[in-house]
């Protein structure tokens, strides 16, 4: 039997979402609102939309103060925080992804798994060259390229040298790291 997807409210839209959409916080007992995504600190969470727009207006319209009804200090650097523990949480994955084998590195290896329909995804380093970047599109055959670690993010992620290309062959583990990275995709671009 299929468990029911848990929702909850988001404070600035007030859209009832699925957990997985938003982004939760917690309040500390020194009233500081933290990033709380493992659900880790007791309390009630306090959730906004997985969106850098979403949390940038809980901040600056003072919804988080709203949500708790008391005063409470939001750092000024709550956003670049979000991002950076998304992105290294996406990195950790990548990282056990290589540990468990499912992922292949290099363009000439990416572009085989892709050509025998063995990728799920691929992560394209930022800073790819155009002509590489080119190749890899008209290759991917529809296949989602995320772009959202540079070659140096990636290569000390993986503790290889000049990681541009990654194809990330299909499995469950894939899933899992293809929806970590479209939620820094999402909170990035939206």
């Amino acid at each position: 039997m299929a468990t029911a997807k848990e929702i909850r409210k988001c404070i600035v839209s007030g859209e009832v979402l699925e957990k997985e959409q938003l982004l939760r916080f917690a309040l500390t007992p020194d009233r500081q609102i933290v990033p709380d995504f493992k659900k880790k600190i007791s309390g009630t969470g306090i959730y906004v939309k997985n969106s850098r727009k979403a949390l940038t207006a809980a901040i600056e319209k003072n919804l988080f103060s709203k949500a708790c009804k008391k005063k409470v200090n939001v750092d000024t650097q709550l956003i670049s925080l979000v991002e950076n523990l998304l992105k290294k949480r996406g990195l950790e994955l990548i990282s056990l992804s290589r540990k468990a084998g499912i992922l292949l590195t290099g363009f000439e290896k990416v572009s085989e798994a892709v050509k025998k329909d063995k990728a799920a995804f691929i992560l394209e380093a930022t800073d790819a060259g155009t002509d590489g970047h080119n190749k890899i599109l008209s290759l991917s055959q529809g296949l989602e390229i995320f772009n959202l670690y540079s070659v140096e993010e990636l290569d000390k992620a993986l503790d290889k040298v000049n990681t541009v290309h990654i194809a990330f062959k299909k499995s469950e583990m894939a899933k899992s790291v293809h929806t970590e990275l479209a939620r820094i995709k999402n909170f990035l671009n939206s």
